[in-house]
This record gives structure tokens, C-alpha cells and sequence, in this order.
């Protein structure tokens, strides 16, 4: 079994850690074969209810590893983009059924910046450095990051951060929207993994699918569109256990007991 992401449990949630830290946790081909393999095994296992992904070392992930790259362009171009082609496509972590928080520890450049982008919630340690990095390298706003940084900051601050491909730090990022939270280093992980178990613990997973798939679908539609499926949806949740589980629980004044989603 491959190490280069490595898998612990922490209870209810799963934690996936990008596992180069001599390279900054660069990705390869086998790097995110792995991490989708993981992100499926997590989606079908019932005890997982929430996932966060962070690196090892100093770093995130400082994008696609430079050896692989220095290949395109040249003789071997087609051989280094069969091999980079994932089985799966980048946005995979969106389709889950499962909340993923990025805990962006270090540097997360480029393809890192678009996998942290991937996920649902991202924490971040003061100072870590970010950058989209690929007009620096002759090239463009990779992996549908051009859809999703602009409706995280809009299309200002998104044309700033993909054109330019400058470093800006956690607190900025936090203040354009691209982060959620920024944490003392030390305090990053014990402090994603008590949010990530809270959720796990507190919240109905049911309700945290439907969110999640409710927030990423309505991108694409109208406020007209988005309310007639909410209620369509709102309906829907009266039929599962979780509501009686969640009222009960609630005049009960005790942790509520939701059960694993089924789709």
C-alpha cells in the first residue's frame, strides 16, 4: 500500500495527509491516485462522517511535482499528460457525500491551491503562503479554477490572483474569502480535527449531503430554481429519521444519535 497519503481515523472523522514532505508534498500521478482512492473509501464507509486533509512537514501541497513537468513541451509530452491524467477529475472531493476541510498547513501552490479550492471548508496557519502560480509558468487557470475562485471572492480579486500567480498569505486569504479560518500553526490541526468532530457528532449527515450538493448545484441555478429545489428537498428531509432524531434530541436536551447517511 502506498504511503504517500496517509489515513488515520480520529473518531468519526478521517484525517488524509499528502505524505512528500522532502518535496512539499508535490503531486504525482500516484500521490492523487491515492488521495481519490482514500476520498472514495472514506464516502463508503459509514463511521466516516466528515474528512480533513492536510500535509505533512512545512507544506500543503507546492502543486504539480517539477520533475513530471519538465517533460511537457518537449518529446515526452504525450507520455508526462497520459500519466498525469487522474481516474477521476480534480473537483472529485465536491461530488462526495461527506463535508472535506482542507487544513492548509504550508505552502499550497498550484494544482495545491486548486485541490484546497476543492474542498468545502478550508483552515490555514498564519503565514502559510498561497499562490495559483500557473501564469508564472506560461500557463492558465488549470483545473477549473476559474470557476471556483470566483464565486469564493469574486471576479476582481479571482482575475488578481490568477493572472498575477502572486503569494499572498493566510491572513489575506482570509480576508478575500479564499479561507475560512486562520490558526496559530501549532494549533491548526487539533483545532480543524475538534470543528470537523463537532460536525461529526453534532450534525445530521443527511443534512450535511444535501447542503453540501445544495451549495455546489445552486451555482449553476436561479434564485427561482434554487428555492423550488429547497423545498423540494425541505419536504424530502421530513420523511428521514434525522428530523424526529433532531427535535427528540433537542427537547430531550441530549446529543442527538443521527444515523449514517443513505443515500
Amino acid at each position: 500500500m502506498s504511503d504517500v497519503v496517509l489515513f488515520e481515523r480520529r473518531g468519526p472523522v478521517a484525517l488524509l495527509t499528502l505524505n512528500r514532505p522532502d518535496r512539499l508534498n508535490a503531486w504525482t500521478g500516484e500521490l492523487g491516485e491515492r488521495y481519490y482512492d482514500l476520498l472514495d473509501e472514506c464516502a463508503g464507509d459509514p463511521d466516516v462522517r466528515v474528512i480533513v486533509v492536510t500535509g505533512a512537514g512545512r507544506g500543503f501541497c507546492a502543486g504539480a511535482d517539477m520533475e513530471d513537468l519538465q517533460g511537457i513541451g518537449g518529446a515526452q509530452r504525450d507520455d508526462v499528460v497520459s500519466a498525469a491524467k487522474p481516474s477521476r477529475p480534480v473537483y472529485h472531493a465536491t461530488t462526495l457525500p461527506k463535508i472535506v476541510i482542507a487544513a492548509v498547513n504550508g505552502a499550497c501552490a498550484g494544482l495545491g491551491f486548486v485541490h484546497a479550492l476543492m474542498c468545502d471548508i478550508r483552515f490555514a496557519a498564519e503565514g502559510a503562503k498561497f499562490t495559483s502560480a500557473f501564469s508564472r509558468r506560461g500557463l492558465i487557470a488549470e483545473w477549473g479554477s476559474s470557476w471556483v475562485l470566483p464565486r469564493l471572492v469574486g471576479p476582481a480579486r479571482a482575475m488578481d490572483v490568477l493572472a498575477s500567480a502572486r503569494v499572498f498569505l493566510a491572513e489575506e486569504a482570509h480576508e478575500m474569502g479564499v479561507v475560512n479560518r486562520v490558526l496559530a500553526p501549532e494549533e491548526l490541526l487539533d483545532e480543524t480535527l475538534a470543528y470537523a468532530t463537532d460536525l461529526a457528532t453534532n450534525v445530521s449527515p443527511a443534512s450535511m449531503a444535501v447542503i453540501k450538493r445544495q451549495i455546489w448545484d445552486d451555482y449553476g441555478r436561479s434564485l427561482p430554481e434554487a428555492h423550488e429545489e429547497s423545498v423540494r428537498l425541505m419536504f424530502e428531509s421530513f420523511t428521514r429519521p434525522d428530523m424526529k432524531e433532531g427535535v427528540m434530541s433537542f427537547v430531550e436536551k441530549r446529543p442527538p444519535d443521527f444515523p449514517p447517511y443513505q443515500p
